[in-house]
């Protein structure tokens, strides 16, 4: 759900034929920062919700069904079990900066992938820096952000790759090569097949139990 910070209303005076106006007379003050926003609703939300802030919009992310969970885990067992790099780490609820957007954007990716130590520190927002990829399993309320500008706010980051589970269109998209907003390169096949993901993984990712 995208939530879009509404400008202040004028205040409101009372006048002698008891008929609300706006008082000219008063300096109006500017609205609310996306920023401000977004820093009182991530400290307001449930727990387990989750805050996110792409290219200008503060979306409210509910907590994952079980089965979105499995799929997640899955991914996170089949890169431990055959990832080729002993220095590599899966990261499950890692805060990342998007930068390159106005304002800067904050997203929590379903799994990251980066080098140990990448996030050793007390912040709740990381650089993208380190990471070598980021994996999204879409749900119903979450597909469109994810297909478009998730995608757009990674590319951005240059980070290596994007892993779309993508299980409304019922396919896997590996996303590569980014360059300004976008992938050069999306290879794309149906779900319950398996994808080749690129070095340091190099090995194909079995989707057959998503």
């Amino acid at each position: 759900m995208a939530v879009t910070v509404p400008e202040c209303e004028p205040d409101v005076v009372a006048h002698d034929d008891d008929s609300a106006v706006p008082d000219e007379s008063l300096v109006y003050g500017p609205g609310p920062s996306v920023e401000d926003a977004f820093d009182a609703m991530s400290a307001a939300a449930p727990k387990g919700w989750r805050v996110e802030l792409i290219e200008g919009e503060i979306h409210l992310v509910p907590p994952a069904h079980g089965n979105h969970e499995e799929v997640v885990s899955e991914i996170g067992e089949q890169v431990v079990s055959r990832r080729r790099e002993a220095s590599l780490r899966t990261y499950f609820g890692i805060g990342l900066t998007l930068p390159g957007d106005t304002p800067e954007g904050r997203v929590e990716p379903d799994l990251v992938l980066a080098p140990k130590g990448s996030f050793d520190d007390d912040v709740r927002w990381h650089d993208p820096a380190p990471v070598l990829l980021v994996g999204e399993v879409t749900s119903p309320s979450t597909a469109a952000k994810d297909r478009g500008p998730k995608a757009r706010g990674f590319a951005r980051a240059g980070i290596p790759c994007y892993l779309l589970i993508d299980r409304e269109a019922e396919e896997v998209r590996v996303h590569t090569d980014p360059e300004g907003e976008k992938y050069t390169q999306i290879a794309i096949v149906p779900l319950g097949k398996t994808i080749a993901l690129p070095d340091p993984l190099g090995f194909d990712l079995d989707t057959a139990e998503f």
